[in-house]
């Protein structure tokens, strides 16, 4: 199929879609869309990259322009980088109708999205427990008339064990109206989809990539076989020979806990490399900096833990190397998905040790895929092995004793999250008090001030009557 048109989308959603420079529809825009335009719930499960934010964004933009109201439908997606970048995609295809969308995710203020959301915008993006969080303590808009649900990365918003989704995701669907359009749709397919297939209701569509292989032909998969103690040196010597081959390239390194992502970001700026970290324990303003500096290449190395393996759309990345092999197949399909998309090319690398044999037979069965191995040269890793390891222990010894008061904010925060507060609310409240504070101390100066002006006007008005009289009387006994 060569044109948009053709799915029974109009053409002003053509046009849009070419001005985009998506001239043709991918195999799953194709199959889904025309079953959301004809009513049918959908779950549609394809590659990364492969364009499935815009099969469900396309029908419902379609049936928002028959039917315009707010609140038309709420798309949930588990990390709030997705959420502003599916935010985005809504904003660009629905700019000829004038769409309002609100995105609500955890970091932000609060009382700023209650205010937008009581304003009913056609199209809400949320991350479920910031939504959830607002239906429980506001009454200031409802969802009643809500005619799209769609779970982006749905396999990992209904992942079993994940009660703090499981909770949230109850209170939401408690929300929302039993009759709607139910949109999923994820790169993996897990067990928990598969048993949504024989629950689903509304006249069910399924699509799934024909393709038993979970990544794209256009990545080049490798591995490198290292010691778990000579693991950083590689990685720094792969980044210093990508560096000098390709000087434009960007690449995404993905790493196990937010320790270890803002020790590596430490290291390799120490080794002169322009790298950012993106990982949870950030504030979300930080957050948004970060990725956006990587986006616009102001930075060519972006060092982040899964929070930044889903979704997101960064076409200049070239290189993903995994500094840990992920420990579920899903998680290595998510991550290497940040390149070779939309029909690029990517390369992607993962250092394996001893300990991870087993991890990598594991993707590769599941994925149909073989890694291939990739060359490093050894004597070139020995000549900056000491080097790297000293850098490594010299960031971890600055971490440890310049984190101390910033380990003691993250903790204070992680109390406010577990007591129900907003910790950036909470900050700016502060803020504002103590504004107030400052304000009442200028106004009580103030007073002071004009008492103590209006003391010396009277004080100067008596020594002036005081002076006329002496005077008056100076002038009577005069002869």
């Amino acid at each position: 199929m060569s044109d948009f048109s053709a799915l029974g989308l109009s053409e002003w959603l053509s046009q849009q879609c070419r001005q985009m420079g998506i001239n043709k529809p991918t195999p799953v825009q194709q199959s889904c869309v025309p079953a959301i335009l004809e009513g049918r719930d959908c779950m549609g499960c394809a590659k990364t990259g492969s364009g499935k934010t815009a099969a469900f964004v396309l029908p419902v933009l379609q049936k928002l322009s028959e039917d315009p109201y707010g609140i038309f439908c709420l798309v949930l997606t588990p990390t709030r980088e997705l959420a502003y970048q599916i935010g985005e995609q809504f904003r660009v295809l629905g700019r000829p109708l004038g769409l309002r969308d609100c995105v609500v995710v955890g970091g932000m203020n609060m009382v700023a999205q209650a205010l937008e959301l009581s304003k009913k915008p056609h199209v809400v993006i949320a991350t479920p427990g910031r939504l959830a969080d607002h239906i429980r303590s506001s009454n200031t808009f409802n969802m009643r008339k809500l005619r799209f649900l769609v779970l982006d990365e749905a396999d990992r918003l209904l992942e079993q064990g994940c009660t703090d989704f499981t909770k949230d995701l109850e209170v939401i669907l408690g929300a929302v109206p039993a009759k709607r359009q139910t949109l999923l749709f994820s790169a993996t397919l897990t067990d928990t989809l598969q048993e949504l297939k024989s629950i689903a209701l509304n006249k069910p569509f399924y699509w799934e990539s024909q393709s038993e292989v979970r990544t794209v032909d256009e990545l080049d998969q490798r591995y490198i076989l290292v010691a778990e103690k000579v693991k950083d040196a590689y990685l720094v010597r792969l980044i210093q020979k990508f560096q000098t081959e390709h000087e434009d390239w960007s690449i995404m390194i993905f790493t196990s806990t937010c320790k270890n992502c803002q020790i590596l970001n430490m290291m390799l700026r120490e080794f002169s490399f322009p790298s950012v970290a993106l990982h949870s324990m950030m504030k979300q303003k930080q957050r948004f900096a970060a990725l956006a500096k990587f986006k616009s290449s102001i930075f060519k190395i972006l060092i982040a833990t899964d929070v930044a393996a889903r979704g997101l759309d960064i076409p200049t990345v070239q290189v993903v190397i995994n500094h840990n092999t992920p420990g579920l197949p899903k998680n290595y399909v998510h991550r290497v998905g940040r390149t070779a998309r939309a029909g690029r090319h990517g390369v992607s690398i993962t250092l394996v040790t001893q300990y991870d044999i087993h991890l990598v037979h594991a993707i590769e069965e599941q994925n149909k895929a073989k890694l291939k191995e990739y060359s490093v040269a050894e004597s070139e890793v020995l000549k900056i092995l000491t080097q790297v390891n000293v850098t490594r222990r010299e960031c971890e010894i600055k971490l440890e004793s310049s984190d101390f008061d910033e380990k003691k904010e993250i903790n204070k925060r992680k109390q406010m999250i577990l007591e129900g507060k907003d910790p950036d609310l909470e900050e700016k409240r502060k803020a504002e008090l103590e504004k107030i504070h400052r304000e009442k101390r200028k106004f009580k100066e103030r007073i002071q001030e004009n008492l103590q002006r209006q003391k010396d006007i009277l004080l100067k008005k008596k020594l002036l009557k005081k002076k006329r009289r002496q005077q008056k009387h100076e002038a009577k006994e005069k002869p």
